[in-house]
């Protein structure tokens, strides 16, 4: 197996995670908690009452761990793809493989990346949704006074299975909208570069943010049940799985509660997979 493939995803998952993490915070208290009237009073109240860094809450833990499910995903997917056509990831560049290989490439990718995801986008999802604001000496502490803490206190309160809440919402997530992802970028890529050539780097940027906007559109509705999941069993617990979850969000909130952080999910998706892609095609050219 190529281990550039691997490395390459674990260094632009990084810088995208990093990019992007600000609108996941806003996203994710959109689709969690019922206290905010829209985008831009999530913004003002994070802002207000936790400061600047109350928008990069559970980012720590992330960088190291997403930066590992990035180097999965695209691992496995350029593997996959290998497999599937043998094609290395230059020949790809003047060559498209199909759009069935790289559709199922991708779906592949997403199953093996939940396993690695799972408990650590259920941490991030817990320490995100935390909206105290800095503590003070001798101030109250917050449930999770972080990563760790927060993994030991799940696993102690909920037991190993409550390490993986959410795992299988999840799954149904990726799975398919990862598909939809790499077909959106190697098919834009490939329609807009000439025969025989690499994709610039104004193409590649595109392709990206058009792969994330895709992605995110058909993925927001199951990301709101996978949040929602992931949130249960804090307190109490509110849904007995993932059909229950549905039912219930719809028949209170209706239809539209599956939209929710789908214009955050849009305005994030094109520049952190913009960035995402380039240094991973970037880095890939300059070791190949």
């Amino acid at each position: 197996m190529p281990v550039e493939e691997f490395v390459a995803g674990w260094i632009s998952g990084a810088l995208g995670l990093v990019l992007g993490h600000p609108f996941d915070t806003v996203k994710v208290r959109l689709q969690t908690q019922s206290t905010y009237r829209g985008i831009m009073d999530c913004i003002v109240k994070t802002y207000r009452h936790e400061s600047l860094l109350g928008f990069f809450k559970g980012m720590s833990f992330p960088l190291v761990s997403i930066a590992v499910v990035n180097s999965v995903l695209f691992g496995v997917y350029s593997n996959v793809l290998l497999a599937l056509t043998a094609m290395s990831h230059q020949e790809r560049r003047t060559q498209l493989p199909s759009y069935t290989h790289v559709f199922i490439a991708g779906c592949t990718g997403g199953v093996i990346q939940t396993f690695f995801l799972a408990p650590f986008d259920l941490i991030k999802v817990r320490l995100q949704n935390q909206t105290e604001p800095r503590v003070q000496p001798g101030g109250p502490q917050p449930r999770y006074r972080g990563p760790v803490h927060c993994a030991a206190t799940i696993f102690r309160e909920e037991g190993p299975r409550g390490l993986f809440r959410g795992a299988w919402a999840l799954m149904l997530r990726d799975t398919p909208t990862l598909g939809l992802y790499f077909v959106t970028y190697e098919g834009f890529c490939h329609q807009n570069t000439p025969h025989g050539q690499n994709p610039s780097s104004a193409t590649v940027l595109v392709a990206g943010g058009f792969a994330g906007i895709a992605s995110w559109v058909a993925a927001t509705p199951l990301d709101v049940i996978k949040s929602r999941m992931q949130m249960d069993g804090l307190r109490r617990r509110e849904y007995q799985g993932v059909l229950d979850c549905v039912v219930s969000s719809f028949r209170q909130e209706g239809l539209r509660v599956f939209f929710r952080g789908l214009t955050i999910n849009s305005a994030r998706g094109f520049p952190v997979n913009a960035v995402t892609f380039l240094s991973y095609e970037y880095l890939l050219h300059s070791w190949g």
